[in-house]
């Protein structure tokens, strides 16, 4: 009976010790580096100034993480459809990448409280002829695949059952490809649209109105099981907002009227 009541000690020892590992909110602070994956052809969001350095909404918050936790910002460039597979081989930490927090993507990454909000614009070719969101129908249209507003428009062209939907593989192929006429019209958010627009690198589009999309809510993302990671993002999404960060950081990208991150009757 010793030597079973030994052996039962010793396995619940090792279960202790198990849970009681560290997890990768511990992992993180001891590296010394936070890793962030971030798209860096989405400006504001994420993009490079003429030094090729990082730069965006979505850095900063990135850097501002990373200064809460005590450690240095590793900016790791990674176009839309990588974003979960760069989590998920190791390659990023976490994700600050303009993320829907969509319930699909949740059974794969553990995300956070809403970080930021988009709305949708309608972009076209000045030669299309197209004014308005309806005015899409039976053109050739297009999105970065993988994104909240490619789902929704490719979904809207199949309902018309008129015209055709081409992915892509980031938003500047999109926008030169809309400017050379292969798109006649794309949706994005809008801070994109504006942004793209306004560089003059994508002559002949202009932003011709909204699409009447859902407002896209996008999270920080991490994996799934790393419950005390999750929290502590839950957190700096807070203290962003409650010390005026977010604000700052909006006016400093974007400009113009605060989105607000409550989703009515559910959720601040």
């Amino acid at each position: 009976m010793n030597k079973i009541t030994m052996i039962a000690a010793l396995i619940a020892g090792t279960a202790i010790a198990g849970a009681a590992r560290a997890d990768k909110l511990d992992d993180i602070i001891a590296s010394g580096t936070l890793r962030c994956a971030v798209v860096l052809d989405f400006p504001p969001m994420g993009s490079r100034d003429a030094s090729n350095e990082p730069i965006g909404f979505d850095v900063d918050y990135c850097n501002d993480l990373a200064a809460a936790l005590g450690v240095k910002a590793e900016i790791v460039e990674t176009p839309f459809p990588e974003r979960i597979p760069a989590l998920m081989s190791g390659r990023v930490d976490v994700g600050v990448a303009s993320t829907s927090d969509t319930l699909e993507r949740a059974k794969t990454v553990g995300f956070s409280i809403p970080y930021f909000a988009f709305e949708m614009a309608v972009t076209a070719n000045e030669k299309s002829g197209i004014t308005s969101y309806e005015g899409m129908k039976g053109h050739t249209v297009g999105a970065v695949a993988g994104t909240y507003e490619a789902i929704a428009l490719e979904k809207q062209v199949a309902e018309w059952g008129e015209g055709s939907f081409r992915p892509y593989q980031t938003q500047a192929d999109v926008f030169l490809a809309l400017s050379q006429g292969q798109l006649d019209a794309t949706v994005s958010t809008s801070t994109v649209a504006m942004a793209n627009v306004k560089t003059g690198n994508f002559p002949g589009v202009s932003v011709v109105g909204k699409a009447p999309f859902d407002t896209d809510y996008v999270a920080l993302f991490t994996n799934r099981n790393e419950y005390g990671l999750i929290n502590y993002l839950n957190l700096f999404v807070n203290q962003q907002i409650r010390t005026g960060r977010y604000a700052e950081l909006y006016e400093k990208w974007v400009g113009g009227e605060l989105p607000s991150l409550t989703v009515p009757n559910a959720y601040r």
